[in-house]
């Protein structure tokens, strides 16, 4: 499951990948801007048992310090771009038909904008959004409203 950047995942793999990021379990590796975004994607269509928006935080650190990743000021979990990113699949979601596949919707987020990394950066200037406050609370964008 290396290598998701313009591949297609199946249903499997992105619950797989959802399910070894909350058991701690899923290859650092593994854990590239499309995992991130196809974990959010499963927890938010398949997972409504969990409050993604405050559970998030929780995982992704748990998560990074299982890999041997320390959340400090300058890496590990990233409170605005987590939370942006979160709100960037809801909304895509919400675009979506009813009762479309899982692997159908992955393939649709990750061809969109969001698929590219630094569609943040389109929001929030460099400086703002890799600032420790940003890292560590919601920042809103400082170039343009998101518009979601």
């Amino acid at each position: 499951m290396t290598g998701y950047q313009g591949a297609v995942m199946s249903a499997v793999q992105i619950r797989a990948i959802g399910q070894g990021v909350l058991d701690c379990t899923l290859p650092k590796a593994q854990w590239s801007h499309a995992a991130h975004l196809a974990a959010a994607l499963w927890l938010l269509a398949e997972r409504p048992d969990i409050d993604a928006p405050y559970a998030m935080p929780g995982i992704i650190r748990a998560y990074n310090l299982a890999c041997g990743v320390a959340n400090t000021d300058t890496g590990g979990y990233h409170e605005t771009v987590t939370q942006a990113s979160l709100r960037a699949v809801a909304e895509y979601l919400r675009q979506q038909p009813l009762h479309t596949g899982l692997a159908e919707l992955c393939t649709g987020l990750l061809a969109s904008p969001f698929g590219d990394k630094h569609w943040p950066l389109k929001y929030w200037s460099t400086d703002c959004l890799f600032s420790t406050l940003a890292r560590r609370q919601w920042v809103e964008p400082d170039l343009q409203a998101l518009p979601f």
